[in-house]
């Protein structure tokens, strides 16, 4: 009989066939081969008064996929090998159900390697029908959250889209600017002593804690101080500096995001070509474990593997132990933390065979899983106290005297040495300061948010799950519900309409607790300790009387007049936002479909058709560039800005870039000279 194994990803196929030999056809799903119809009641494709039966219909773009599979797997004995994750799952399932599939058996394996292929196939298991509950549980609440709310959005705002998850993680980030533009900052004011080799800054009066708010404090403080300080104690500890954990989803992003100025999304691309497999030339092996995860657990071979390469390449005082994780709810998917899947394939053995992205995002997960198996380090830590007239000052520093974990992973920390002078010198027990200085400062607010740090922020209030993080941050900035300024999330105009409407009418739903006690329930159900049903049954019977309150009460935002009536039909003409932007038009569309032209700076005449001008205009993604007024007669654009002038060689328009003066089309003539 053949066999017939099904994965997600074509770029697996070439790897797994490898490894399983001609007795196998490997083939691809492509991902979900079905989704959701937009058929029934809202066009949820959910039977709500049929206990949310699901009607799931062929992804139109995966027809001839279907249809090829369901030719291979004619007679065949069926692996379905998808990820091993509740997505995964999932997919499994619905393949065994389009393809109608009756011999099947299910395989999981955490990594792309041999050994770990070979196993999966050895202990073939059923499809866990619990998970499948789980994520299609899931699939149908973000299918009715999302269709029901973003129609409302669309009727009464200019947003187009709200979600479970997207629509929490943006109302973080409009409650902390509204925390921003709030605060108020009150001035404090610091005094430090400063010595030849160290500063001590104040810390008590007569035992108790300062407190300076003004100059006049600080200056009075100075002034009853000496030059003279009394070495009162200086003492000096050793400490543990903990090691790391190795990577989940969450802390990959976030470290790539920190260290590489990688975003979330391009984090997860690398890491998947990397988990799908790399030809090294004699092999072709997935270099990591699957990098959808919340555990921090790592297999025992590897922990084994790992501990005799560290005693072998660093020395037996750098092995260290196996770490865990305080934390344990909600942690699901796949079981494993990301890591290597052989410590012996180093960053630079494989250097040759991959990108520079690809190379550094390895370096940095491979040096995190070593690390994690690694002695922590250990620090001098050490205290000066000083006295000065019932005043009294502490500076405190520490060195590193063991680096243990440090070995492999302190190229990605901070180096916080601060090296203290041996006041054991100071034979009078005194010390002389060479100036006192008071510092002004001002207290700031919280930060706004990185998609680090919003990706941290999620995790730790349990909204989403590893596979949502990206693209919450991709929808986020594609919706326009914020931008990014200097790596920080700015909502919008937009996104404080929206999240204003959503609290209006959804404040119990759209929350923080309500979606984290969700993601709890959907594990119930992923667990058998909670009926998908009821589950689905409770949160419709709250939410969509909400919903159909919401379209009746919730005011729909007027456009701004402008003062001026529509030459076409009389009516008021107002000020609508478009995908590019504002724009004027007639407040009786869609009966009167007038635009009002606008009125652009032009940079210069257009030098090809000679009738328009140059203009600045927008692509979709909302990216700057400069064309033709008279498109589409005329195609002329440039990416970068005209000065006006033209090309002495060919006649058409010089632009400027930075400092640099060139012409975009005289590739091997470019003009350049200061601004």
């Amino acid at each position: 009989m053949k066999k017939v194994v099904i994965v997600e990803s074509p770029s697996k196929t070439k790897t797994i066939s490898k490894y399983l030999g001609t007795d196998y056809e490997v083939l691809s799903s492509k991902g979900h081969i079905r989704d959701l119809a937009t058929s029934g009641k809202f066009g949820l494709g959910i039977d709500v008064d049929d206990n949310f039966k699901p009607n799931y219909v062929p992804l139109k773009d995966k027809k001839k996929t279907i249809t090829d599979l369901k030719k291979a797997s004619i007679g065949a004995e069926v692996y379905l090998a998808s990820d091993p994750d509740r997505e995964g799952e999932a997919i499994s399932w619905h393949l065994m159900d389009e393809l109608g599939l009756s011999n099947y058996k299910r395989v999981v394996f955490n990594e792309i390697t041999k050994p770990a292929l070979l196993e999966a196939f050895d202990h073939p298991r059923d499809i866990d029908m619990d998970l499948v509950k789980s994520q299609e549980t899931r699939r149908m609440l973000d299918r009715i959250i999302g269709f029901r709310l973003s129609k409302l959005m669309q009727s009464k705002t200019d947003g187009k889209s709200a979600g479970r998850v997207q629509s929490v993680a943006l109302k973080l980030i409009v409650d902390r600017e509204r925390e921003i533009l709030a605060f108020k900052e009150e001035e404090y004011w610091t005094i430090k002593g400063v010595f030849p080799d160290f500063e001590a800054e104040l810390d008590k009066y007569e035992g108790k804690d300062v407190e300076i708010t003004s100059k006049v404090e600080a200056d009075k403080i100075i002034d009853s101080l000496s030059k003279t300080f009394n070495i009162e104690s200086v003492t000096s500890k050793i400490k543990n500096k903990k090691g790391v954990m190795p990577f989940t989803t969450s802390t990959l992003q976030q470290a790539c995001i920190n260290i590489l100025n990688y975003g979330s999304s391009k984090t997860m691309k690398i890491a998947q070509k990397l988990y799908e497999g790399v030809d090294l030339g004699n092999e072709t092996v997935g270099l990591i474990s699957y990098m959808r995860t919340d555990s921090t657990r790592l297999s025992s071979v590897f922990v084994e593997e790992t501990m005799e390469y560290i005693e072998k390449n660093y020395g037996k005082e750098y092995v260290g132990n196996v770490k865990v994780s305080k934390k344990k709810d909600n942690v699901q998917d796949a079981h494993e933390a990301i890591r290597p899947t052989s410590i012996m394939r180093t960053p630079e053995s494989v250097k040759k065979f991959l990108t520079q992205e690809e190379y550094r995002v390895y370096s940095i997960i491979y040096a995190r899983a070593l690390a994690s198996l690694m002695s922590d380090a250990k620090a001098n830590g050490t205290t000066i106290v000083l006295e000065n007239n019932g005043y009294t000052f502490k500076a405190t520093g520490s060195v590193i005297v063991f680096d243990g974990y440090l070995r492999v992973y302190g190229i990605y920390t901070k180096n916080e040495d601060v090296i203290l002078p041996d006041l054991s010198q100071y034979k009078s027990k005194v010390v002389i300061s060479d100036d006192i200085i008071g510092e002004q400062h001002f207290t700031k607010p919280a930060p706004r948010y990185t998609e680090a740090s919003l990706i941290k922020e999620m995790e730790s209030l349990g909204i989403g799950r590893p596979s949502t993080y990206a693209k919450t941050m991709d929808t986020l900035k594609m919706r326009n519900y914020c931008t990014l300024e200097d790596k920080k999330f700015v909502p919008t105009e937009i996104g404080f309409e929206i999240t204003d409407k959503l609290q209006e009418c959804f404040s119990d739903i759209i929350n923080v607790k309500y979606t984290a006690d969700m993601e709890t329930d959907l594990d119930s159900v992923a667990e058998a300790k909670f009926d998908h049903v009821k589950l689905l049954s409770d949160f419709y019977n709250k939410f969509e009387p909400l919903v159909e309150k919401a379209f009746e009460t919730m005011e729909k935002k007027a456009p701004v007049e402008t003062g001026e009536d529509c030459p076409e039909c009389g009516n008021p003409l107002v000020i609508r936002k478009g995908r590019y932007g504002e724009f004027v038009a007639c407040s009786n569309y869609p009966e009167c479909k007038y635009i009002k032209p606008t009125e652009r700076e032009a940079f210069a005449d257009c030098p090809k058709c000679e009738v328009g001008e140059i203009v600045a205009k927008k692509t979709k993604k909302g990216k700057v560039f400069y064309g033709c007024s008279n498109y589409p007669d005329c195609n002329y654009a440039l990416w970068d800005e005209p000065t006006g002038e033209k090309c002495e060689e060919c006649g058409l328009l010089l632009v400027s870039k930075g400092k640099r003066v060139y012409c975009p089309n005289c590739a091997s003539k470019k003009k350049e000279e200061e601004k």
